[in-house]
Parts: C-alpha cells; sequence; structure tokens
C-alpha cells in the first residue's frame, strides 16, 4: 500500500462496524477490512459481555462454525482462542457445518452464546461474523445493544487477550465437535417428518460449493424414498464459488448447472442451498418436463399447506398454532393459515425476529410455534432449531413433493390450487441504488407521503415503524405498532394490495417490497406492473 494513499484511505479510512445483524466485511488488512484482528476484539467483547453476567464458579462454553469462504477456519479458531484466554470453552466445530447446525449446537451443548463465521451469499471477498444466544436464534435486544457496547470498548490490540492452541486444549478450554452432533441433528431433523411416502423421488441437489455437501446429501439419502444426484463441481469446498456469479439460490443463473442435470435425469426437484445452508431455493419439475422455479413466498404457502394438512389429518393440530412470517413476506400463506384456524404473526425483516418469536410463544405458555418463512427463502419447522434452516426445509420439500406426486399432483399443481382457492398472488422486489447511505433518509421522505389513489385504488392504511405509529386512512383513526422501532413505511390499498419501504441494513440500496392478488393469474401480473409503476411515479421516480 506504499505510495497508495487511495488504497490506504480503502484500508484504514473507516471501522468497519459491528451491528444489530453482526458484521460483514472484505477480508483484508486494515480497520476498514475483516482480518484476525478484528474478529479477536469482537470475540473479546462477547467474551467480557458474559464474564461480566456469568455466575461465580460457572463455566460456560461458546459453540462456534465455519464456512468454505476464505479465512473462515482461520476466524473462527482465533475466536476460540479469544475466549479460552477468557476462562470461557469454545466448542468449535472440526470441519465446515451449516449456519442451523450451529443454533441446535448452541441448545444441544446449552452454550451461552454461538459465533458462525460466514457472509452467507455475499461474493467472495466478502466473510461475516455473527452472534447467537443462549437459545440458539441470533442474538436480538437487549443481548445485541449491550454486546455491541461491549465491543466498542475493546481496545482493538491492548484490549484483547488470547493463547496458545496447545494451552488451550490442555486447560479443556478448546474442543473439537462434529459427528456426534452431526447425528443427533439429523435425528432431530427426521422428528419433522409427517407422512411416510413410498413414491421415489429423484432430487438434483448443489451446496453452490458451500456446507451443505457436508449433511444434505446424507439426511435427504437417509430418508429411504430419495435418490440424491449432486451436481459433483458445486460439492467441492471452494472460497471463490468459480461456478457461479453469485453464490445465491434467489439467483436463477445459481441453478443453471443444477437443472441442466435435472433435465438429464427427469428429476423430481431441484434443490440449491446458500454456502451456510441456511437457505434453500426450489425447482419444481411440472408435468411436461419443463422446470419452474419458485419463489421464496410460493414455498413457504406450499410447505405450510402440507404442514398443516397432515397435521390436521392426524388431528394434531393445536388449538393455539401460529405462523409467523415478516412483514414483507406475501399474504398467500396468511390466506393458508387462516383456512386451517392457525394464526398468522408478524416481525421486522430479520428471520431473527421469527426465530425470538418462539422463546416469546414459550415464556408466555401460550402459542404452538408451527412454522415461519420469509420471502428471502428462509424457512424454520421444529422449534430445534431457532434459525432459518434449509436442511430441514429440504427434507419436507421432498417430503411434500412425494406425497402428492403419490397422489398424482406436482408441487406445481398443488400452486394452482391454492391460487384459485385463495388468489393468484404476485410479488416483487425492486431495489434503489444510492450513491451513499446518506441518501436514504432523504428518499424514505419522498416515500412518506402517497397520494390517496394509486392505480384508481385507495389507499387505507400508513404503518411508519419508525415513529411506532399506524393510520387508518383517509380518516387518519391511528394506532399504536407493537413491533420494534424500525425505518420502514408500509401501506395497503383497499384491494389487499401492499407495498413496503425499507434501507438495506448492509448496502447503500432502498428496498421497495410490492404485493399484489387477483382472480386470474394474467390480471395479477398486469396488476403488479401497474403498482410498481403507480408507486415509483408518486415518489418522483
Amino acid at each position: 500500500m506504499q505510495g497508495r494513499p487511495d488504497l490506504i484511505r480503502q484500508h484504514f479510512g473507516a471501522e468497519l462496524t459491528f451491528g444489530t445483524g453482526g458484521m460483514r466485511g472484505v477480508i483484508g488488512p486494515g480497520t476498514n477490512r475483516l482480518n484476525i484482528y478484528l474478529v479477536r476484539r469482537l470475540t473479546q467483547g462477547l467474551a467480557n459481555y458474559l464474564n461480566r453476567r456469568a455466575t461465580e464458579g460457572t463455566m460456560q462454553s461458546v459453540a462456534i462454525a465455519y464456512d468454505t469462504r476464505a479465512y473462515s477456519r482461520e476466524f473462527a479458531t482465533e475466536a476460540a482462542l479469544v475466549l479460552a484466554a477468557n476462562g470461557i470453552k469454545g466448542l468449535l466445530f472440526a470441519g465446515v457445518r451449516p449456519t442451523p447446525e450451529l443454533s441446535f449446537a448452541i441448545r444441544e451443548r446449552r452454550c451461552a452464546a454461538g459465533i458462525v463465521i460466514t457472509a452467507s451469499h455475499n461474493p467472495p471477498q466478502y466473510n461475516g461474523y455473527k452472534v447467537y444466544g443462549p437459545d440458539g436464534g441470533q442474538a436480538v435486544s437487549p443481548f445485541i445493544d449491550e454486546l455491541i457496547e461491549e465491543i466498542a470498548a475493546v481496545d482493538l490490540f491492548a484490549g484483547v487477550r488470547t493463547m496458545e492452541r496447545a494451552a488451550a486444549e490442555e486447560q479443556g478450554l478448546l474442543e473439537l465437535i462434529g459427528e456426534q452432533l452431526d447425528s443427533h441433528y439429523i435425528a432431530a431433523l427426521h422428528t419433522l417428518s409427517l407422512s411416510q411416502p413410498a413414491e421415489p423421488l429423484t432430487v438434483v441437489y448443489t451446496p453452490l460449493h458451500g456446507t451443505g455437501a457436508v449433511l444434505l446429501p446424507r439426511l435427504l439419502n437417509s430418508s429411504g424414498y430419495i435418490e440424491v444426484i449432486p451436481v459433483a463441481e458445486q460439492m467441492l469446498p471452494d472460497a471463490n464459488f468459480s461456478t457461479v456469479k453469485v453464490p445465491n439460490p434467489e439467483e436463477p443463473a445459481a441453478f443453471t448447472m443444477a437443472l441442466a442435470l435435472a433435465r438429464q435425469y427427469e428429476a423430481d426437484l431441484v434443490l440449491a442451498t446458500d454456502p451456510d445452508c441456511d437457505r434453500v431455493g426450489c425447482a419444481v419439475r411440472g408435468s411436461e418436463g419443463e422446470y419452474t422455479l419458485l419463489t421464496g413466498n410460493q414455498t413457504g404457502a406450499l410447505l405450510l399447506e402440507y404442514i398443516l394438512g397432515r397435521l390436521q389429518d392426524r388431528g394434531a393440530l393445536p388449538p393455539d398454532g401460529v405462523m409467523v412470517k415478516t412483514i414483507v413476506t406475501g399474504d398467500l400463506g396468511r390466506r393458508v393459515a387462516d383456512a386451517y384456524g392457525v394464526r398468522t404473526e408478524e416481525t421486522l425483516t430479520g428471520f431473527k425476529y421469527i426465530g425470538a418469536k418462539i422463546e416469546e410463544f414459550e415464556k408466555a405458555g401460550t402459542g404452538t410455534f408451527l412454522f415461519g418463512y420469509e420471502e428471502s427463502y428462509g424457512y424454520l419447522a421444529g422449534t430445534f432449531v431457532r434459525d432459518k434452516d434449509a436442511l430441514g426445509t429440504s427434507l419436507l420439500l421432498c417430503e411434500a413433493a412425494a406425497y402428492y406426486k403419490e397422489k398424482g399432483m406436482t408441487l406445481l399443481q398443488l400452486l394452482e390450487e391454492l391460487s384459485r382457492r385463495y388468489g393468484y398472488f404476485r410479488e416483487d422486489l425492486v431495489s434503489l441504488e444510492l450513491e451513499d447511505l446518506s441518501k436514504a433518509d432523504q428518499l424514505m421522505c419522498s416515500f412518506a407521503q402517497m397520494p390517496p389513489l394509486l392505480d384508481g385504488v385507495k389507499l387505507t392504511e400508513k404503518r411508519d415503524y419508525y415513529e411506532g405509529k399506524a393510520w387508518l386512512l383517509p380518516d387518519g383513526t391511528e394506532k399504536e405498532l407493537t413491533l420494534p422501532r424500525s425505518k420502514v413505511l408500509y401501506y395497503r390499498l383497499a384491494d389487499d394490495s401492499w407495498f413496503c419501504i425499507r434501507p438495506s441494513g448492509t448496502e447503500p440500496k432502498i428496498k421497495i417490497y410490492f404485493s399484489v392478488n387477483a382472480a386470474a393469474a394474467a390480471e395479477a401480473d398486469q396488476k403488479l406492473q401497474r403498482l410498481k409503476k403507480a408507486v415509483l411515479t408518486a415518489a418522483g421516480l
């Protein structure tokens, strides 16, 4: 960097910050890059937090997992050694593992917290650091707020303790975990099953060079009726994700190799998981042999129909059952839940809020969590994991596909049946790129005042989650919102369409979510385009 002031500014001109969602950043030297010094500082902050609140004489432990990215193993090991130097036992996975298994490990081993080193589906030059609470869910308030304060108080060099690996192992402060937890986790995942299909199912699977390769084929093959055909080139751990542009199952391009293999074998399903295997995308073979990629909203509604239908058939649908979704997730799932008498609760964007709902239900002694999902391909059934879980979801998707296959239906035909019953729902996301994050507030203001009619349809409700208030329109009747404060605007129209605006938490973007429904597919498609145009025009875009 000597003689390159531009590079010095890039690497040292700012500090990467640990926020409510953890930290992601480009790997490299400097205060504005993710490196072992920053990982040590973050972990020292966590150790300080835990030790200040520990019961005297008890040994605390923290589970640590990592993905296939560059330096993930090294960062995870450094975190374990900082914990050890602070008298906290690190339970370090011996190899790469899916993020949901970390959540399971925290609960199984009764850990005080968990750490995962991952940047999910970000480009290869990124890595990240996320903290989990003792319930196995991503850290939420007040834990995360107090942790941020602890980290900020740590001097990057003078305030950090660490120790040699050999000494940590000798003193019982570092334990490698793996195979036994794998077996327990797979056994727990099989308890999610709601039917025993006899119909064989052929599934093409790609982990997109990520951690799913370790466990997902093993899980599916152990079911007895699923034949897994892996995309061999993408089963290899590769920090550069060489065969894909972006390792994100939301992107159709991520399915290119898997779909080619699926056509060769006439596979029933195609599954793709992101590098840390907490999100999964799905493509379904239709009756004519064509493959259709499902959206996150569609997949969630299909899974919900399968789960609630089978529970009802068994007489096992609880009277206080709850489905949880985020406010930007579509409403087809809500219609499905309503039909089964299951309550829907909403959270802010981010699966950590869905996981926290389970803890809330348990403490209150009312509300049985049945399923949670978000439009961005995150799903959870069961409560032994408290974060989105691509493994359990994949098992249930395969089981649902085999169940309906025995009845002569594909998942696409089931989706059509749900659409005829509840309406054809269409959703879209528009991301507006900003020059920098400071422009976000300015753009949010342009969405704060909407005309009373959009595409000839009346606005009936406005919610401002930052103000914590909602207004029924047009009379302006005010009500309080119960969700935490967040920079989110939400509008609902008289025809049950809605749109929602929020700044991205990690990038200089404004995200606008749209949802419409209609009695026919073509009508819904047209309605969506008209609403998008009307909203963007009203905001001066």
